[in-house]
């Protein structure tokens, strides 16, 4: 496939406990490939941003596979981690990816040489649950079980701990491709939003507490801004995927079905108008945004989907 012909398609993936990941036709609902991946569950996955691999983290390695192939193999084994990789994404020119783990570390790796290798390691406490890179593509936010929230500089190596909860581990962090808001959610089902100013240039980049919810009434699991920086969702073990207005940070739609249970990823459409999450009822479901209606199911998986990554226009946060 010729990478123009990449670049305009949607890329849907779901990964689960039953040790594959499938590659589906998003508006159909049929499943287009079967990828393999014995060892161990996928904790987290990413398309890289020139849409030619999807990299999937799992227990002690992460593996890159080719998304223009019919293989069902990796092409690119990353070994010699410890224990589970929880995190991981791209800065956005493809030069590195940034992974986090229960080794209690935030890895910078660069992506530029043959052998791949860390360039920068960033050391913390306890185990990390979750990473987000900043737009400004300098900050990487890292959040951990104790409940610190660990602003690293990857340039300057300059970085500050938040702690918004003490002793509530922080589950999920996301920031609005605007810059303009972070949130995290943690295991007591909060989630606190702050604004942000700053970043830019030399200035770091300043976080004012805008408001705290109580998002669900069990473990919150993940967070996620929309494209058009308007909306906020949460997921949780509650059995609910929730969306907020970000002008007021009240609920707008609750997605929930009778046969859904934890939701642990979601992925917004780049319109802003739908979004996929996947479930321990081994579904991931298209929900419309506005009426919180099911579209689509895509069925298959035998176990829990436990990571989605989802690409449907060239810009995908």
């Amino acid at each position: 496939m010729a990478a123009n012909e990449l670049a305009n398609q949607v890329i849907l993936a779901t990964a689960s406990y039953d040790h594959t990941i499938k590659l589906w036709q998003a508006h159909s609902g049929i499943c287009q490939r079967t990828l393999k991946h014995p060892e161990s569950q996928v904790n987290a996955m990413e398309i890289t941003p020139d849409r030619q691999l999807l990299a999937a983290a799992g227990y002690q390695h992460i593996r890159m596979y080719d998304l223009k192939s019919s293989s069902e193999d990796p092409v690119i084994n990353y070994d010699g981690v410890t224990k589970n990789v929880t995190a991981l994404g791209f800065q956005e020119d493809g030069k590195w990816m940034f992974t986090g783990g229960e080794d209690c570390t935030a890895k910078i790796w660069d992506l530029r040489s043959c052998n791949l290798h860390v360039s920068r390691i960033f050391q913390v406490s306890t185990p990390v649950n979750c990473a987000c890179l900043h737009p400004n593509q300098a900050e990487l936010f890292v959040g951990d079980q104790s409940g610190v929230i660990h602003i690293w500089d990857v340039k300057t190596e300059h970085n500050e701990q938040l702690i918004p909860e003490p002793d509530a581990s922080i589950q999920s962090i996301a920031i609005d491709p605007e810059g303009t808001y972070m949130a995290a959610v943690n295991n007591k089902g909060k989630a606190y939003v702050w604004r942000l100013s700053g970043g830019t240039g030399q200035a770091p980049t300043t976080l004012t507490p805008a408001r705290s919810i109580l998002a669900h009434n069990n473990y919150a699991l993940k967070v996620k801004f929309s494209p058009d920086s308007t909306m906020m969702v949460t997921t949780s073990a509650d059995h609910t995927a929730r969306i907020w207005k970000t002008a007021d940070f009240s609920q707008m739609t609750e997605l929930s079905d009778s046969s859904q249970r934890w939701v642990w990823d979601v992925a917004f459409s780049a319109d802003s108008q739908h979004v996929i999450t996947g479930s321990s009822d081994n579904t991931a479901r298209l929900w419309s945004v506005e009426t919180g209606e099911i579209k689509r199911e895509y069925t298959g998986h035998q176990k829990t989907i436990s990571a989605i990554a989802f690409r449907d226009v060239l810009y995908q946060c």
